[in-house]
């Protein structure tokens, strides 16, 4: 269980809205090869930000989302345009919430609620003002700002100082197992929403508690 929360921060991608969303996009622009377009854009999406924090070659998120979208659309044997990217692009702007946030959301009204994403700015900003959530939040807190990749440690630093929060006040939300691994270890409480029931990963850094869609935190705290 949790208990002292202060501050309640959300991950963006995959916990608020789904990525794969953009699916039907993808099949508008290349057929039967759309899915598998979605799929492994956001595969390189997550794997580019951490090999670019590890080479020590930091871009925007966006930049990011780009190339891994160059590099999906290419692995299916299309050789992809410009115009249909920046469609796909303009798309990420667009995402669906999932059906429960913002009634979540709504119920938490009074509390402490920020977003933390590896999302740059001129993603996040869009997003959350297109789906009409942005009013929710007291903070939109981007690793832009610190120039360093979830799920390091100096990323989550951030929260702390915007906040003005202690580590273990924060709860910290994330459908990705590699965030709330990198949350714990810095010392958020944290709650893993596993949409998928997928199994824990094994880094010996256990989420404080599970949940399958974020209805279930309502009760929780």
């Amino acid at each position: 269980m949790v208990s002292n929360i202060k501050a309640i921060v959300f991950d963006v991608y995959g916990t608020l809205f789904d990525v794969h969303s953009i699916v039907k996009k993808c099949e508008e622009e290349f057929g039967d090869k759309g899915q598998e377009v979605s799929l492994i854009w956001r595969q390189k999406q997550v794997e580019y930000s951490f090999l670019r924090e590890l080479m020590g070659r930091y871009q925007p998120f966006s930049k990011i989302t780009f190339d891994a979208l160059k590099y999906a659309v290419s692995s299916v044997g299309i050789q992809p345009k410009e115009e249909q990217l920046l469609q796909l692009m303009a798309e990420y702007q667009h995402l669906t919430p999932y059906k429960e946030v913002e009634t979540v959301l709504s119920s938490l009204k009074g509390k402490q609620l920020a977003v933390f994403s590896n999302g740059s700015r001129d993603m996040l900003e869009p997003l959350l003002n297109n789906s009409g959530l942005q009013s929710y939040f007291s903070s939109i807190l981007s690793v832009d700002d610190r120039k360093a990749f979830k799920p390091t440690p100096t990323s989550y630093t951030a929260v702390l100082e915007e906040l003005q929060v202690e580590r273990k006040e924060v709860l910290f939300l994330s459908s990705n197992g590699w965030d709330i691994s990198g949350a714990k270890s810095f010392g958020f409480q944290t709650a893993w929403v596993n949409r998928k029931g997928s199994p824990r990963e094994q880094l010996d850094l256990q989420p404080d508690i599970e949940i399958e869609d974020l209805s279930e935190l309502v009760n929780l705290l």
